[in-house]
């Protein structure tokens, strides 16, 4: 009979023992030595049936086909734009795939997108060699300006994210700020108060630091609700 050792959303360090028998199986993030299941490395513990896999606290981004994300423009040639999307490898935005309208050879490509430019883009290849390819064809695809860009570890987008975009909207409507959380980890954030613009920032980034505890969504309503009540008590 196969026993878990650990508990649920526990965070365990590498070589740390997660269950001991064979009835468990050792999936992302785990290795099988002996009798036991190990971590692999520095994560959340997971449990799904027979199923023992770790949410790792770190690493960069692995880019996938289907994620939205946010890149910068970091070279532009004859053929398109070079985007850092904070991974190891970057991505390439074609002509045909960089807007709706047809762009003729030799155009001047710093017209659509410039040197310095933060794009939300779609990923819509990643071959075995790691080139990525992007698209801006779909909606909410666009250039963004202006605000700020924050970087968060990309094994916690999903807590900023929430079920089904619950706690983004949170913050948005708590700062009245505009908020793009891109899967690669950047996120960009502007409001028209540079105030309510920085307690958005902080909140992310609150998030991000106590994403593996309990009680999240609760403990951040409260934090905005008590923030936003001193800043309107500063501004009377």
């Amino acid at each position: 009979m196969g026993t878990i050792l650990v508990k649920e959303k526990s965070v365990v360090v590498p070589g740390e023992e997660l269950a001991e028998g064979m009835d468990y199986l050792p999936a992302q993030g785990t290795y099988r030595q002996g009798d036991f299941i190990r971590a692999a490395k520095l994560g959340l513990v997971n449990v799904d049936g027979k199923v023992i896999k770790l949410i790792p606290l770190s690493g960069r981004y692995l880019p996938k086909k289907g994620d939205t994300i946010i890149g910068q423009v970091i070279d532009i040639s004859f053929s398109g734009w070079r985007l850092d999307i904070n991974s190891a490898y970057s991505a390439m935005l074609s002509l045909k795939d960089a807007t709706s309208e047809f762009i003729i050879r030799g155009a001047d490509l710093t017209q659509y997108y410039n040197l310095g430019d933060y794009l939300v883009a779609k990923i819509t290849n990643v071959t075995s060699q790691k080139l990525v390819d992007l698209s801006m064809k779909g909606p909410g695809l666009r250039s963004v300006r202006g605000g700020r860009i924050v970087k968060v570890n990309t094994n916690k987008v999903p807590r900023v994210i929430g079920k089904q975009g619950s706690m983004v909207v949170t913050v948005k409507n708590a700062t009245d700020t505009k908020i793009i959380v891109g899967q690669n980890g950047l996120v960009w954030v502007m409001g028209e108060n540079p105030k309510m613009e920085a307690l958005a920032v902080n909140t992310i980034k609150k998030i991000e630091a106590e994403a593996h505890m309990p009680g999240l969504t609760e403990r951040i309503k409260n934090y905005l609700e008590e923030e936003v009540r001193k800043l309107k008590g500063e501004s009377q």
